[in-house]
């Protein structure tokens, strides 16, 4: 017998299983010998009330052995199989689609322009601490995407598109903490990362399928309006039955080259603004209702949302316990972005706080569609540079935002090139300005502390999604004017985050299966 209940821990007794038997126990009446076994399918925290406590979902085996949930997944040696597929970009959906491949017996053959996880550390060390920024290599571009340096967070809303399941089982088979098949806001940590990837990076190897770093496509082979292969930088030729293309959301070179080459794009709205970094201490005692936190709870984390004059302001990839980093893609430009590692104990909070971006806001750059949104986001970027010239970034205090004065000093700052005061409320367009203004007063009032003097405002946070969607058939996941051209996960506009983009991965490539079975 399994029944499904739900118990109400304290902080101090979440790791003793003792506590969790005997819990289960008194609630179902049934004697502790009898169960033979508890598996927590979610487990959140409930601070409404004074004391904060976790809730947790659990199946309780009564006299029944537990069962391994998920079965396990079969790959196939594809060295030498049949069909071939090329994989641009070795984030979470090209990496997703590959493995889903070796599951068909397709062979992916992927290249990524970055660099491998470890190699491109030293590309990161550089922007941080000289400013210097690699087109190739950086936070966004290498080896996992920009999901490798921002945290792991897994949480996603896309249950409908896919098996998130089996997402986090993969992430589990290869090295992620079993905690995130339960936690409500699973998070995996950017110093754990690095060691999953390339965990996956070997699988894939394992079974045939073929990886090259540093390697960007700069033209695709087109013949009768079907893509068969890819250039190389530059040089190299490489054909296959069919392209994934998984590019992430600041591949803008690629976006240029399929204009080139006439096919079909869209400009995306989008969402774009500032960091806001708190104390920690402070986002604790917000959500928590006391000065000091329990041990056994996390650093505390928020979501806010509200709505100034048609557009929606929200908080965005919030890092309890993080730092903000630079995540420009290319030099003469500043992009700020957070991550966390897998303890979250930095003694800052910072999250996106970011207005939404619609055609009505890109209508100067209407003439250059489909890149109006891409342009605005590009000129902000660029701006934010001029200011400083380099990667320190421009910053307000965010009670002097909402007052509109520049501040005569900058609270400590997580943010390694360093922050810079600047008037953010004369230099960030007017409709930003107005909708972070507004939603500051009105998140104080939601979160009594939130509009505090320790709380900074640091931009551009800029890199939300993609500001440009690359149309595909919705059954078939094929690009709408280019046979053989699959756009998937970030960079498609169809995905946003690591498990939807890896769902994303997944579906394209079972589309993908499919398209050869009816060729």
């Amino acid at each position: 017998m399994i029944k499904h209940i739900e118990i109400l821990i304290p902080p101090k007794f979440i790791k003793d299983d003792n506590y969790l038997y005997q819990s289960a126990s008194s609630e179902l009446g049934v004697n502790l010998s009898s169960i033979t076994g508890i598996v927590k399918t979610k487990q959140s925290i409930d601070a409404r009330r004074k004391e904060p406590v976790y809730r947790v979902r659990i199946d309780v085996y009564i006299n029944e052995q537990v069962k391994n949930e998920f079965p396990f997944i079969k790959y196939n040696t594809v060295s030498e199989a049949n069909k071939s597929v090329i994989i641009v970009g070795f984030g979470p959906a090209g990496m997703f689609a590959a493995l889903k491949f070796l599951e068909l017996g397709i062979k992916p053959i992927i290249f990524e322009r970055g660099k491998d996880v470890q190699s491109r550390r030293k590309d990161l060390r550089a922007i941080q601490q000289e400013g210097i920024v690699n087109p190739d290599s950086n936070y966004c571009f290498g080896e996992g995407g920009a999901g490798t340096y921002s945290d792991g967070k897994l949480y996603t809303r896309s249950t409908k598109r896919g098996n998130v399941k089996k997402i986090l089982h993969l992430l589990v088979e290869n090295g992620a903490d079993p905690n995130i098949l339960f936690e409500a806001h699973p998070h995996i940590g950017s110093n754990k990362l690095p060691k999953i990837i390339q965990s996956i990076r070997e699988k894939i190897l394992s079974f045939g399928g073929e990886i090259y770093f540093n390697s960007r496509i700069t033209d695709f082979i087109i013949n009768n309006n079907k893509v068969s292969g890819v250039i190389i930088n530059d040089k190299d030729e490489k054909i296959a039955d069919a392209v994934v293309l998984a590019t992430g959301h600041s591949a803008r070179d690629i976006f240029y080259l399929l204009h080139k080459h006439k096919i079909i794009l869209e400009p995306k709205p989008f969402a774009m603004g500032v960091r806001i970094e708190h104390p920690q201490s402070i986002i604790d005692e917000i959500q928590y209702h006391t000065k000091q936190r329990e041990t056994n709870l996390p650093a505390a984390t928020y979501s806010l949302a509200c709505n100034i004059n048609g557009n929606g302001v929200y908080s965005f990839c919030m890092c309890p316990g993080g730092i903000i980093v630079p995540s420009a893609t290319n030099p003469g430009e500043i992009v700020v972005n957070g991550m966390s590692l897998s303890r979250r104990d930095s003694p800052f909070a910072n999250s996106g706080l970011v207005v939404s971006v619609t055609e009505k806001h890109w209508s100067k750059y209407s003439s250059e569609s489909p890149f109006g949104a891409m342009l605005l986001q590009k000129e902000i970027e660029q701006k934010m540079f001029e200011i400083t010239g380099s990667q320190k970034a421009p910053a307000q205090k965010a009670v002097d935002f909402v007052n509109q004065k520049v501040s005569s000093s900058l609270p400590a700052t997580s943010y390694i090139p360093g922050i810079q005061a600047a008037a953010l409320h004369e230099i960030l367009p007017k409709f930003i300005v107005e909708g972070l203004s507004k939603a500051l007063i009105e998140f104080e009032k939601k979160k009594k502390g939130y509009l505090s003097e320790e709380a900074v405002l640091v931009a551009v946070e800029s890199r939300t999604s993609s500001p440009v969607r690359i149309p595909r058939n919705k059954e078939t996941f094929m690009h709408q004017s280019l046979e053989g051209l699959f756009p998937a996960g970030e960079g498609a506009g169809y995905a946003g985050g690591i498990v939807s983009s890896a769902i994303d991965g997944e579906n394209c490539a079972q589309a993908i299966a499919e398209y050869f079975a009816v060729e």
